[in-house]
């Protein structure tokens, strides 16, 4: 649903948010934060200041005002459950009170804090997450370096796949990492050894937050399914490629996926995306059609996001270096129907829960290193020299995602950045 907030000539009395790439007053996300010397508080991006939502809870009424009392617990899973006339109705009257011509201007620059000089945290308490395998580029091209004959499994273009992650290890932007210690095993080596993961890993990955949930025993339905979603952010779901290959048949990643994965940490909401939305990239002649649970015309007709994504890589001492892009189309299913399979059986799912998307690749560009050095046989060299076939101690990654279309706003999630530190 379109209407004034996403008015490409509205600006704000924030300068910073006029043309800002990534929080413009027409994008408004939230997040938790905290200021030099206080607490933890809900908070909302505009520019390069975060506005203190309960400073400004005298100002809202209504489902506004209901909204922001959600988070007085400093997390946004209270926020979540309302859904989306909460989320609306904030977002009208934030998007006033932040205009150019707002007559609380003055009444609101002083709990309009400097992002630079807060601590964003976790936006919400995170009760489940499940990443899932939905980037079909990926699978074909992960599957043929180890598959050439049969690059997908049998049951990919009929089921989502997925698998329970571990959120206890979910943490924010600019959150270092420890490389993981493991068994790994490589083909030349005859018995498996422990230690440092010599072949770790990024994935460019969606991530989804969990907006109302769904009582146990009851499936959501596909034509609902987009009303469970709460927003977005950018996933990191760091990968120890060798442990990985040592470990996962039969039952999947385990010690390979579960030691860190990295967010952005502002929860981009389904209504700044509206402008964004796009019909599913048609499925190949001869691809099976999703089986009834899993179709909905509308879903279909917008049910993706036209987001431009990219990859950062900055060595100790050095310019970052633009590894890759991608696309968010590069999905070959929509948010709605991972939603809709997760709960065809019966799961629960709750407030705050996150789903990742899986590595996003498109022919043009890859969302992991084990693609852009085909599995570490063609190292990538970068401007300085320097090579890479996995990533090294002290390497820096960064994802980003924008959204552009003609006669709108562009808006973006922030960045999404680790540093990887030595194996304990």
């Amino acid at each position: 649903m379109l209407d004034d907030t996403h008015d490409p000539a509205r600006r704000s009395f924030v300068a910073s948010a006029n043309g800002h790439a990534d929080f413009p007053i027409q994008n408004l996300p939230l997040g938790v934060f905290a200021p030099p010397g206080g607490a933890r508080r809900a908070g909302v991006a505009i520019g390069d200041r975060i506005l203190d939502l309960p400073a400004v809870a005298p100002l809202l009424g209504g489902g506004a005002a209901e909204a922001v009392a959600a988070t007085r617990d400093c997390r946004l899973n209270g926020f979540f459950a309302l859904g989306a006339a909460a989320r609306q109705a904030l977002r009208a009257e934030l998007s006033a009170l932040l205009a150019e011509d707002s007559p609380a201007a003055a009444e609101l620059g002083p709990v309009l804090h400097r992002a630079a000089d807060c601590t964003l945290h976790l936006p919400s308490r995170i009760g489940d997450y499940t990443d899932f395998y939905a980037g079909i580029q990926h699978a074909t091209n992960v599957g043929a370096l180890f598959r050439p004959d049969q690059p997908l499994m049998p049951n990919y273009k009929h089921v989502p796949i997925g698998y329970h992650g571990r959120a206890s290890s979910i943490v924010p932007s600019g959150t270092a990492l420890r490389r993981p210690n493991g068994q790994r095993k490589p083909a030349a080596e005859a018995t498996p050894s422990f230690g440092p993961s010599r072949n770790l890993d990024f994935e460019l990955e969606l991530g989804i937050w969990i907006g109302p949930g769904n009582a146990l025993g009851t499936p959501i339905p596909i034509a609902e399914a987009a009303d469970h979603i709460a927003g977005y952010c950018l996933l990191n779901d760091w990968s120890a490629r060798d442990i990985q290959g040592w470990e996962y048949q039969p039952l999947g990643p385990f010690l390979a996926k579960n030691f860190c994965s990295t967010i952005s940490p502002w929860v981009i909401t389904p209504e700044a995306l509206a402008p964004f939305r796009v019909a599913q990239p048609a499925r190949p002649e001869g691809d099976p059609r999703p089986m009834d649970y899993l179709w909905d015309d509308h879903d279909q007709a917008e049910g993706a996001l036209a987001l431009e994504l990219e990859v950062w890589l900055t060595l100790p001492g050095e310019a970052p270096h633009r590894l890759s892009t991608s696309d968010a189309r590069g999905l070959y299913w929509t948010p709605a129907q991972l939603v809709a399979h997760h709960a065809c059986g019966g799961c629960n799912l709750q407030p705050g829960d996150l789903f990742g998307t899986g590595t996003i690749s498109t022919e043009a560009g890859y969302g992991s290193l084990l693609e852009i050095t085909a599995g570490g046989r063609k190292p990538v060299t970068l401007p300085s020299g320097a090579t890479r076939r996995f990533l090294e101690d002290g390497d820096t990654i960064t994802l980003r995602a924008r959204a552009h279309r003609a006669g709108f706003a562009t808006i973006g999630f922030g960045d999404c950045t680790g540093t990887i530190l030595a194996a304990p």
